[in-house]
């Protein structure tokens, strides 16, 4: 028990007065004769020791009733001594994630969390809170009310460990407060074990909220492939969790349009894929959607066929360009094909590929022109005779990297080593491949080069990548290799050319760091813009003569399909989903630990604090002592005979 004012104390030494008073008995007895003398002497002796019972009775009541009073002056009280005194500084971390949407014995998690937060917190309480998205610093309820009851969704969601540093950023460095940091969250399974820093100072706790059931449905991707007639299709991927989802109902729309729909069986714990036939020569905005009313943000998935820009190569050749021909085909790609002599210089500033095809000697003013060109983001790729001049090849080379060609050597080599993790490869083959039919070359150049997509037998390379220009060390012509012939030149060649334009994919992922291109020449305060009827957003670009490249990652917020805009002109639209990881219901098995504590709902874990911090108020008991022990001694003198 302690006291607000304990200084009253030194009062209880005044009950020494009454004690003294009692003791030394001040009042004398009167004489009176009586006849019987015998008899008046016992009831003499019975009467002192009735009265001296009542006195000390009386003293006991009268000193307790004092003591009470005295004691209730100095405000007795009932706290846990570290609490004594000091404010509370309390960070909550609301987790807002798409997982929170499950649904819990009460409603929706996020939902949930938010109304027991709102009806536990006292109305003068000052604290600090955030979620994935938003930070309310030292504020009180009635100053966030409105924004916590408006919260939505969000497909960003902190690491665990990072939300607690960013809680402790919330808390000042003082220590003479008591420091609390409380985490509301489902704690779904991530990649990483769950850990949280430990901090003495600090008193953490884990709100963990557990959904009624874990079954989830989702469309976990879409992609594009031919079948066997030759026909475009879209096949789905969806998944399941929990339990067997029998004859669930999918939908293909373009844009608002309902153009197909068709239902699935998935296994409990399992996958299963169906697919829709597309029209190949109209652009879509589509979107698939599923029925499933557990978690919603993963029945939509979006996707956008664009119609197909092509992509513009220049190949200037002083040798044969029928294999050229053959592969930049006119329903992708816009070829130009010059020779040395008759090349028109303007072309390589509209071109996004430039092909240099066995030039013996490439001019200076070629290598002038080209210099810019690949400033502007054009791809270079050379490959060289085996009697060119190996000068002019190095001053080409020398105007973008040090990693140029070399002597020339004369010497029967097998390309044996493919790079299947270079992007020139990517989604080319299904798995690395070693027992192929090796291409050779009679002669070749050697080089210094470390980023090598091809090499040879001994490691030297056939074809690498040096800032924005692709080198063959050898010349591919039919009498120096039979590269023409191998499986590899088409989609070497292929994504070469592809990927000197980055077009646009179906889809997105928001959150992740996307690039792509945009086939179109901007002012020079010309900017794109990416709008919605969700949001509107700037990206971050960069334009060159021929493209703008665009790179997303922290916008856009919200999953849809965007118009890409040049003020109020449409160049195209792309399509943004959210990361699929949501989707997956597993949870940490938590346990208390040293470094924080674990409740199951809000409403239990401020019980406990309020009942932990709860200083509780004695002086009113002592008054209520004091008027007892008052009646006690009333009673005493009038009815003890």
């Amino acid at each position: 028990m302690q006291f607000k004012h304990p200084e009253f104390l030194y009062a209880l030494f005044a009950l020494i007065i009454p004690i003294l008073v009692h003791l030394f008995q001040l009042r004398r007895f009167q004489k009176v004769d009586f006849t019987n003398v015998q008899f008046l002497k016992a009831v003499t002796i019975q009467t002192r020791k009735s009265s001296q019972i009542k006195k000390w009775l009386t003293l006991f009541a009268r000193l307790l009733a004092l003591a009470s009073i005295i004691i209730a002056f100095a405000q007795p009280y009932l706290a846990t001594e570290d609490v004594v005194g000091k404010e509370a500084e309390t960070v909550i971390y609301l987790d807002n994630s798409f997982s929170m949407q499950a649904k819990g014995p009460k409603g929706p998690l996020l939902k949930r969390a938010v109304q027991e937060i709102l009806s536990d917190l006292p109305e003068d309480q000052v604290f600090s809170l955030f979620t994935n998205t938003e930070t309310f610093a030292n504020v009180s309820k009635k100053d966030v009310q409105n924004d916590l009851l408006q919260i939505e969704y969000s497909s960003n969601q902190l690491p665990y460990h990072a939300a607690y540093l960013k809680a402790k950023q919330l808390l000042s460095t003082s220590p003479e407060t008591i420091k609390r940091v409380i985490m509301v969250s489902d704690f779904q399974q991530k990649n990483e074990a769950f850990s949280i820093p430990t901090d003495v100072g600090t008193q953490t706790s884990l709100v963990r909220l557990r959904p009624v059931t874990q079954q989830n449905i989702a469309i976990d991707s879409l992609y594009l492939q031919r079948n066997t007639n030759n026909e475009l299709i879209l096949k789905v991927l969806f998944s399941n969790i929990d339990a067997n989802a029998d004859n669930t109902s999918i939908a293909l729309y373009n844009n608002d349009k309902l153009i197909a729909k068709t239902a699935v069986s998935i296994p409990k714990n399992g996958s299963a894929t169906t697919e829709f036939r597309l029209n190949e020569n109209t652009g879509i905005n589509g979107r698939v959607t599923l029925e499933d009313p557990a978690i919603t943000f993963d029945n939509n998935r979006y996707f956008t066929i664009n119609s197909p820009k092509k992509i513009k190569v220049l190949a200037i050749n002083e040798a044969n360009d029928s294999f050229i021909k053959n592969i930049f085909t006119p329903n992708e790609f816009e070829l130009t094909s010059s020779s040395i002599e008759s090349l028109n210089y303007n072309d390589i500033s509209n071109a996004n590929l430039v092909l240099i095809n066995e030039v013996k000697q490439i001019p200076v003013s070629l290598i002038n022109a080209l210099q810019p060109f690949a400033g502007q983001g054009g791809t270079i790729c050379l490959i060289p005779s085996e009697n060119g001049d190996i000068v002019s090849y190095q001053q080409l080379i020398k105007a973008f990297s040090n990693e140029g060609l070399l002597a020339l050597k004369s010497q029967e080599k097998k390309i044996t080593k493919i790079n299947f993790s270079h992007p020139l490869y990517r989604g080319v083959f299904d798995k690395s491949i070693t027992n192929f039919q090796y291409p050779k070359v009679n002669s070749f150049y050697q080089s210094n080069a470390s980023n090598i997509v091809l090499s040879f037998e001994d490691n030297n390379p056939f074809l690498y990548k040096t800032g924005r220009i692709y080198v063959f060390t050898a010349g591919i012509n039919n009498e120096n290799s039979n590269f023409k012939n191998s499986p590899l030149i088409v989609p070497t060649l292929y994504n070469i050319g592809k990927q000197s334009l980055e077009l646009t994919d179906i889809s997105y992922t928001i959150g992740q760091v996307n690039s792509y291109d945009v086939p179109i020449s901007l002012g020079q305060d010309g900017i794109l813009t990416l709008v919605s009827d969700k949001e509107s957003s700037i990206p971050l670009q960069q334009s060159f003569s021929t493209k703008v490249r665009i790179t997303t990652e922290e916008v856009p917020t919200k999953a849809g399909i965007y118009s890409l805009q040049d003020k109020e002109k449409i160049i195209q639209y792309v399509s943004y989903n959210y990361d699929s990881t949501e989707s997956e219901l597993q949870y940490y098995n938590l346990s208390a630990t040293s470094a924080y504590e674990i409740s199951d709902s809000i409403t239990e874990l401020f019980d406990q604090i309020k009942e932990e911090t709860s200083i509780n108020e004695l002086w009113k008991w002592f008054v209520i002592f004091a008027l007892i022990f008052l009646l006690i001694e009333i009673l005493l003198l009038k009815y003890l005979k």
